[in-house]
């Protein structure tokens, strides 16, 4: 899967102007982990985040819309189960078996999901300063490219209730934009560092922990905890790790400043061996 880069300017943002940002992205993850769902983890599936990704990269739009679009998607998806599956009353349950009624929505959100997919990315796309609004003729015509006969007024309702599910407020912190701004950090406080060069390497390093999360972090939960088998109240509070999106920015260029020094490294070993 390949990855454009649509901002590669690093160091031109005034050092006020980031440390707002920075103040700003860290409340929103303090945010964040306050009220994290122990089913969010769930709902970061890799075959969904690499949908997303494909069709960021299919549509040529900036990779942060995807990320962004992975976001609102689990979002909007707690929110939405949340409220279907608690919406019947007592009389309903009674009436009916609860799995029974379970079933009934998932059928329903099985036939949506793939619109609900491409609506995030759409909604993502408009929120980007740095990439082309997918409009609903391009959307109508790449949904029937992949075999989905979607008209424009499905694709609007769709939209709206993923956007009055989220009560509007589409802004939310995602793992790209926090490896960016700690890159910007980094230049500044250190303009011998190629974060150009690191860029790239973040972006590739970031992609591969999304696709293979489940894997990543439950490695990671293994060897804090030092059990094989860790408890159900073990995962639930390491939720908050696997959402902080401060700490796998951070973890994410660190990765990639190694891998960098490492290829660095034997590049020089490779042409001392040479001349000897």
């Amino acid at each position: 899967m390949a990855l454009s880069s649509f901002r590669c300017k690093f160091r031109e943002t005034s050092v006020d102007l980031l440390t707002d940002v920075l103040i700003d992205l860290n409340n929103r993850n303090k945010d964040q982990l306050n009220s994290v769902s122990t089913c969010n983890h769930n709902l970061r599936d890799k075959r969904v985040t690499e949908y997303i990704l494909l069709i960021t990269e299919e549509l040529r739009l900036d990779p942060l819309v995807g990320y962004h679009a992975v976001e609102l998607l689990q979002r909007f998806m707690v929110k939405h189960l949340t409220d279907l599956l608690t919406s019947h009353t007592p009389q309903d349950a009674a009436a009916d078996r609860p799995t029974r009624h379970e079933d009934a929505i998932f059928d329903e959100i099985k036939e949506k999901f793939p619109i609900i997919v491409f609506s995030c990315v759409q909604l993502a796309s408009k929120l980007s300063l740095h990439s082309h609004i997918i409009t609903n003729s391009t959307a109508v015509h790449f949904l029937h490219s992949v075999g989905l006969s979607v008209s424009k007024q499905t694709l609007f309702e769709s939209e709206m209730m993923i956007l009055k599910g989220l009560e509007f407020r589409l802004n939310s912190p995602n793992p790209l934009t926090y490896v960016e701004s700690l890159l910007e950090v980094l230049g500044h406080n250190e303009p011998c560092v190629p974060v150009e060069r690191l860029h790239d390497l973040c972006c590739h390093v970031l992609q591969f922990v999304s696709l293979e999360r489940a894997d990543v972090y439950d490695s990671l939960l293994k060897t804090t905890t030092q059990c094989v088998s860790p408890s159900r109240e073990q995962r639930e509070k390491f939720a908050t790790v696997t959402e902080d999106c401060m700490l796998l920015g951070v973890v994410v260029i660190a990765v990639a400043t190694f891998i960098f020094s490492v290829t660095k490294w034997e590049q020089v070993k490779h042409k001392w061996l040479w001349k000897s």
